[in-house]
């Protein structure tokens, strides 16, 4: 085994052991979204069920060329077309853990996600995530979210993303050389993604045809997205608290949340002084490019008006 197989093989036993940090093995659990390459495998001995966009046979189609190994892709159980989870799987207060990795930036009602994980959670349940690090991946150029767009996309039911949100992802979305996510020591020059006419694009998609399009809506720091649970439940608008968290390790951060968390063990000050320290460096750029994007959009829409 070289060097490099043996470091990967580490970084994803390492991975795994956090996701799996609160994981009874025994109980029975629910993955959503594994599509290829899936935490807790049912071939491992893992009691799961499996929520995913597509079925099994439609996974391998969507993934054939793709260089992964499609053997990974479970049997699944739930396909998932909007439905509540409850309604979904006929089990409601079932299951003892979820885990969802790089789900919950995608979902359009953040705090509908959470109402629905525990709508089929039992109490003493816990929820597993892996969530992207903005600041190591595509996303580093887009703003933090803040409580007021998850709280607002909550209050009007969202099932789709705003155009707003689709103009920032396809404006500002970047590659680091060759990657769209990273470690602390990649170098590499920035580089946009999309061009505003696919933004533009994106916006009339979701005005015209209020079509689902699968993007970030939701952009974190570990401390960012610690704050956030702990509001959200103190605004009783989820029942979760922080169970663990464990840093950024890559482009990714973990946290378990569950009805019997203790919370954070830092104060609500000390988050928002913890966010200002983690973005302090990486994030200097920001004054000059989201400006810079602005402009490139409303460019592009005085050129498709003629004007």
């Amino acid at each position: 085994m070289s060097i490099r197989t043996f470091l990967n093989t580490a970084a994803k036993q390492s991975r795994t052991a956090k996701v799996l940090r609160h994981i009874d093995r025994a109980g029975n659990g629910l993955e959503i979204g594994p599509s290829h390459n899936p935490v807790a495998p049912k071939k491992s001995g893992y009691r799961v069920h499996i929520i995913d966009h597509l079925s099994r046979e439609d996974l391998i189609r969507k993934y054939t060329d793709h260089g992964v190994v499609l053997d990974n892709i479970e049997e699944v159980d739930f396909v998932w077309s909007g439905e509540p989870f409850a309604e979904l799987t006929k089990r409601p207060k079932f299951y003892d853990w979820i885990i969802a990795s790089h789900v919950i930036e995608h979902t359009p009602d953040l705090i509908g996600f959470l109402a629905e994980c525990d709508s089929i959670l039992k109490d003493s349940g816990v929820v597993s995530l892996a969530v992207p690090d903005a600041r190591f991946a595509f996303d580093c150029f887009r703003p933090l979210t803040g409580i007021a767009p998850v709280l607002d996309a909550h209050e009007r039911r969202a099932v789709i993303h705003s155009a707003g949100t689709a103009a920032d992802y396809f404006l500002n979305v970047v590659k680091k050389g060759n990657l769209i996510a990273w470690n602390n020591s990649a170098s590499g020059d920035y580089h946009f993604v999309h061009t505003p006419e696919e933004a533009l694009e994106a916006m009339r998609q979701i005005r015209d045809e209020q079509k689902y399009l699968d993007v970030h809506a939701w952009c974190f720091t570990p401390s960012s997205f610690r704050l956030l649970m702990h509001d959200l439940h103190l605004l009783g608008l989820s029942p979760f608290r922080e169970v663990s968290f464990s840093p950024t390790v890559g482009c990714e951060f973990f946290v378990t949340l569950g009805r019997n968390g203790r919370g954070p063990d830092r104060s609500r000050m000390e988050l928002h002084e913890d966010i200002k320290k983690e973005l302090a460096a990486p994030l200097s750029w920001r004054s000059r490019i989201v400006p810079h994007a602005v402009r490139l959009l409303l460019d592009a829409w005085t050129t498709r008006r003629g004007g």
